[in-house]
C-alpha cells in the first residue's frame, strides 16, 4: 500500500444518482427525460417503425424544466434513456434580499438561503409584489440533477 493521502471531493448527497435508466419505448408524454444533459418534461413522443433490420425509434420533444428551452432527441425504442429524479418541494417565503436571493422556511423550521429569485419575469413580479403587500407566500421549488429553481407561487392568505 502507498503512503499517499487521498483527497475526495465531498458532495452533500448520499451518493444517489441524479438519473435512472428507463427504456425509451416506455417513456410517455408529461414524463421526464434527459436530453443533451438537461432535465426535460416530455411534450411530444412519436415512434417510427424502421426497415427490415433497423430499430423502431422514439422521437422525443422536451422542454427544459429550468430554462424552458425546447430540446429534441431520437433514440431507438429498445435502448435506455436517462430519466431525472425530479422533486417538487413547497417552502414558505420569509425574505427577499437585495442581491436576488430568497430566504425560505423549510418544513422542519430551518431556513434555506441558497436559492435565487426565478428568471421568469411574470413569476418574479408576482413574488415581489405579493411579498411587498405582506402576503404569506408559499413557493414551489423544482429540483433535478443538482439544480433547483422556484417555479410556482401560492398565496396562503394575509399575515
Amino acid at each position: 500500500m502507498s503512503d499517499e493521502e487521498h483527497h475526495f471531493e465531498s458532495k452533500a448527497d448520499a451518493g444517489a444518482s441524479k438519473t435512472y435508466p428507463q427504456q425509451a419505448g416506455t417513456i410517455r408524454k408529461n414524463g421526464y427525460i434527459v436530453i443533451k444533459n438537461r432535465p426535460c418534461k416530455v411534450v411530444e413522443v412519436s415512434t417510427s417503425k424502421t426497415g427490415k433490420h433497423g430499430h423502431a425509434k422514439c422521437h422525443f420533444v422536451g422542454i427544459d424544466i429550468f430554462t424552458a428551452k425546447k430540446l429534441e432527441d431520437i433514440v431507438p425504442s429498445s435502448h435506455n434513456c436517462d430519466v431525472p429524479h425530479v422533486n417538487r418541494t413547497d417552502y414558505q417565503l420569509i425574505d427577499i434580499s437585495e442581491d436576488g436571493f430568497v430566504s425560505l422556511l423549510t418544513e422542519n423550521g430551518n431556513t434555506k438561503d441558497d436559492l435565487k429569485l426565478p428568471t421568469d419575469e411574470a413569476l418574479l413580479s408576482q413574488i415581489k409584489s405579493g411579498f411587498e403587500e405582506g402576503k404569506d407566500l408559499v413557493v414551489s421549488v423544482m429540483s433535478a440533477m443538482g439544480e433547483e429553481q422556484i417555479n410556482a407561487l401560492k398565496d396562503i392568505g394575509p399575515k
